[in-house]
């Protein structure tokens, strides 16, 4: 019981993370026409603003955050970013121009840039064993996130476009309180690390975590892996309504289905079947085959030309996801403890960095080979994209780390 309602807070804390984003995509199109005027095309160039805006802080801020709760502890870092996010719902809930937008957007960023934070915290707490499968959860709880947030977001659309701003403020309010009574402090004298500005930025932060070794290999080249993992997987948000209407015919209907199939596929996975798939085979074996899922899944979403075939796979796709808490598992095991912080905050800027470019690349291969003008047609070439990605991620993985016992 002493972990258990930590973690519960932590759970929530990353799906409202989630379901903060989600929560208001539904009205954003609405109510930047209501703010600014114009026509659906303008309101989804500010749109694009918007999304790229939270995502630079997020690249920017992550490090810091992370930092600051290595020196000054992870409970005040997460207690205060949910208050601060709670007040910037309000803000945009009343916001009367574009600009107060922008602004909600780039402070909504660096709140959000807590996860790093919040998997920080869980590697405290967790055992050696058990830091890959609570990483897991961590994933899980932004999966029920993903799946809920749209879903709350459209229903409470019905009562204008500024109600689902007071619902993000009123679970983000609520989670803090909860956090206030059941949070504990798991930064100690032992493991608190001075603070020094000139090591928050992401850049030199991933300097100094690039000079680490795990016991199987070196850690910077997993720092790559985690990159071409993440930027391969923005395909999903960044093309699959595009790419399901123009090769299968989807309706609005049924791609919000499907998406709610591959939430509810990564909470089973990332939920369920990480602390198995560790226990029988190890972090690097779990790593290998779970990058190994991804790049076939990958290749058959983009081949497949029936689209009942490709929602049945987006089960069997989602196995994959077991990859990249098991290897956040070994940096984890790499970092020393006071650096977890630091470790989380630049794997929520790799993360960031790839939500900056991956949408841009994979739109613009998806527009190229949909075109006109494209040397063949294949709607499904962002998916290849895509796969070749995530098997250079595997290669690199395979060659870097070596088998080290049990755990390898």
């Amino acid at each position: 019981m002493t972990n258990r309602l930590p973690i519960l807070f932590i759970l929530i804390t990353v799906m409202i993370d989630a379901m903060g984003i989600g929560l208001i995509m539904p009205v954003m199109p609405k109510l930047i026409q209501q703010v600014e005027g114009g026509d659906i095309g303008n309101a989804a160039i500010w749109g694009g603003v918007l999304s790229t805006s939270f995502a630079m802080m997020q690249f920017l801020f992550s490090p810091l955050l992370g930092r600051l709760s290595d020196a000054f502890g992870r409970r005040p870092v997460l207690l205060v970013s949910l208050l601060v996010m709670a007040a910037d719902y309000l803000v945009m809930a009343v916001a009367g121009s574009i600009w107060v937008l922008v602004a909600g957007r780039i402070v909504g960023g660096i709140t959000a840039a807590t996860h790093s934070t919040a998997n920080a915290y869980m590697a405290d707490i967790s055992a050696s064993k058990d830091k890959a499968a609570n990483f897991g959860l961590i994933g899980a709880g932004f999966g029920v996130g993903f799946v809920f947030g749209p879903m709350l977001g459209g229903l409470l659309a019905e009562y204008g476009t500024r109600a689902p701003f007071y619902a993000a403020a009123a679970l983000a309010l609520t989670n803090a309180l909860f956090g206030m009574v059941v949070l504990r402090e798991t930064v100690t004298d032992a493991t608190r690390r001075p603070f020094r500005l000139s090591g928050a930025n992401p850049f030199s932060a991933f300097r100094s975590l690039s000079a680490l070794n795990s016991t199987s290999g070196p850690v910077a080249p997993l720092l790559w892996v985690v990159f071409l993992y993440h930027l391969a997987n923005v395909v999903y948000p960044a093309v699959w309504a595009y790419f399901t209407i123009a090769r299968f015919g989807w309706s609005p209907g049924v791609i919000g289905i499907s998406l709610a199939v591959y939430g509810v596929s990564m909470v089973v996975v990332q939920g369920g079947l990480i602390r198995p798939a560790i226990r029988m085979f190890g972090d690097r074996r779990t790593v290998i085959i779970g990058l190994g899922i991804e790049v076939i899944a990958l290749a058959l979403v983009a081949l497949l030309s029936n689209g009942w075939l490709v929602m049945a796979l987006i089960p069997i796709s989602a196995l994959g996801a077991i990859g990249l808490p098991a290897l956040q598992g070994i940096l984890s095991h790499a970092a020393p403890d006071d650096a977890q912080g630091e470790l989380q905050g630049v794997l929520s800027s790799i993360a960031s960095v790839s939500m900056i470019i991956g949408p841009i690349l994979m739109t613009q291969v998806f527009a190229l080979f949909t075109s006109d003008h494209a040397p063949f047609h294949l709607p499904g070439a962002p998916f290849l994209l895509a796969s070749a990605l995530m098997a250079l991620g595997w290669a690199v993985f395979a060659t870097c780390q070596r088998p080290q016992g049990r755990y390898a």
